[in-house]
This record gives structure tokens, sequence and C-alpha cells, in this order.
């Protein structure tokens, strides 16, 4: 398990972006109006807009596992309570839990 990203949620993209490329100096690896990533080291920092869910300024982990089924049998069986199964979403299989404060963590299948 380890941490892939950081996702921000933002009210308005195009600012968000020059934020953080601008005024902060982090590298841009993409940016399009519904996802954008800096490159930070291993883990990137993403940026999505907000909704009535995930309101601006919020922050949601997203974590990566080698074997995201044995982690959602190992989790269900802990007692984690997940949002949602693996799924799969943009090429890639994402499930997603809270964690103890009731934050919304997604977990994708990596490597």
């Amino acid at each position: 398990m380890r941490l892939n990203y950081a996702i921000k949620f933002v009210s308005d993209m195009d600012a968000a972006v020059a934020f953080y490329r601008d005024t902060l100096g982090l590298t841009l690896a993409f940016q399009s109006p519904f996802w954008s990533e800096f490159e930070t080291g291993e883990t990137r920092l993403a940026l999505h807009p907000s909704s009535e869910v995930n309101p601006a300024g919020s922050v949601q982990l997203g974590l990566g596992t080698t074997d995201i089924d044995n982690f959602h049998a190992a989790g269900q069986a802990e007692g984690l309570l997940f949002t949602s199964p693996p799924t799969e979403v943009h090429g890639t299989r994402i499930a997603r839990f809270r964690d103890i404060d009731g934050a919304e963590i997604s977990v994708s299948q990596t490597g």
C-alpha cells in the first residue's frame, strides 16, 4: 500500500493550476477541466472540481495496492465501510472506503 495521490477539490481549475504552478512552482504533469496533476515525487497532487459531496478546499487521499481484490476482501473482514467496491474507472480498478473520521479514501490497483 502506498499513497499515490492527494486529491484537492477546487472551485476554479484554471486558477488552482495557476496557483500551484506559478505561485508554488510545482511542475504540471497534466491539465484538463476535470483532472489536473502535478509531479511531486512519488505522490502526485491532483486537482478535481469541487461538488456538493466534495466541497472546495477538501482533500481526498488516493492509495494504491497491487491486489485490490485482496485489499477489498481483507478490508471487509476488518470492518472497513466501502462506499464503492472495486470498479473499472477510466481503465483503472478503484474502490472507495471511509476512514475512522468518515473521510472517503480511494484505492486503486497498481502495477
